[in-house]
């Protein structure tokens, strides 16, 4: 199993409850459960952040709550925050002063409630060097405050800088069939040469890996997806041919298309020169949540190199933001 800041991460391989805002999120019971079985089913590494709500209430409010609950979880999870932007603004603010309040922000909610396992600026704001974030936050893991330094979004270069100042704990980055850019520009390679997880977000392509989105009217009005080019009409044709055939894969398998996408990073994060790439899927509800934690373990040489002829036949068309 892999071990992240001296902790092991479950046997399923996964990261679980990725914790994003929702503008209608589930109740506060609806989520305790939720957290309760993944813990139940294995997946320990949980990943939240300050832009993931609001100032005034957002996921740390709410694992302050859960371990006040649940105290006795506490050491079973491995916990990851982002943060380092901007207070109620995504925009990045990699100054000392913001990189020193948003940890000690983060570490307030959290009230000793739980440790800040692993603490990583959300982006990398281009006029300060990753040598000078690392710097500030290394100050904190010998403090003994946080528990690891974390990366995101970040190049493989910089990746290798910031090794160099302090070693890195975890690299979260996209990676899905509908995103494979760490596969091809050094990233997922460089993170095996220097032995660090690559933490996969958004592994079911924003959703649609799961079966639930055959056409732009599956996507409500105001959805920030709308807002992105892989989704614009002329782009989004092309790309269902790659949903599609994915949808039909699974449904040969007869398990859900969610559960074909994670198998392949599991069944990725295997292969020689790989990484160890733990995904970690959005899920707020215990049946989504089992869902994506159930049905395929790993795909056969057989799906995967079918796998690799789709994403060949159908390039994804539109940037990723």
């Amino acid at each position: 199993m892999p071990t992240l800041v001296g902790k092991e991460i479950g046997p399923t391989g996964y990261g679980t409850m990725r914790m994003t805002w929702q503008a209608q999120p589930p109740s506060q019971e609806v989520c305790f459960e939720t957290l309760n079985k993944s813990l139940e089913l294995g997946a320990n590494f949980w990943n939240g952040g300050e832009l993931y709500g609001t100032p005034e209430y957002n996921s740390l409010h709410l694992l302050n709550k859960y371990f006040t609950k649940y105290p006795e979880n506490a050491d079973k999870v491995v916990l990851s925050i982002k943060g380092g932007l901007k207070p109620g603004q995504l925009i990045p603010d990699g100054s000392e002063e913001n990189i020193r309040r948003s940890v000690d922000e983060s570490l307030r909610v959290l009230d000793g409630k739980k440790k800040l396992d692993i603490f990583e600026c959300a982006r990398q704001e281009s006029k300060y060097p990753v040598e000078h974030t690392i710097g500030v936050l290394a100050q904190y893991v010998k403090e003994g405050k946080i528990g690891g330094i974390g990366l995101s979004e970040v190049d493989a270069e910089t990746i290798r800088r910031a090794h160099k100042v302090h070693p890195i704990a975890a690299v979260e980055v996209e990676l899905s069939l509908w995103s494979t850019d760490i596969l091809e520009n050094d990233i997922a390679k460089t993170c095996a040469e220097l032995n660090i997880p690559v933490i996969a977000y958004s592994p079911l392509g924003r959703g649609v890996l799961t079966g639930a989105v055959t056409s732009l009217d599956d996507i409500p009005e105001g959805d920030i997806r709308r807002h992105m080019s892989r989704f614009q009409e002329e782009n989004f044709q092309q790309n269902l041919m790659l949903i599609n055939e994915v949808n039909s894969l699974a449904s040969r398998k007869n398990v859900a298309p969610s559960q074909i996408a994670l198998a392949w990073i599991r069944t990725l994060s295997d292969k020689p020169g790989m990484p160890t790439i733990i995904p970690i899927p959005g899920g707020t509800t215990v049946d989504k949540l089992v869902q994506n934690m159930t049905g395929v373990d790993k795909l056969t040489d057989e799906d995967m190199a079918e796998i690799d002829a789709i994403l060949k036949r159908h390039t994804v068309a539109g940037p990723r933001y």
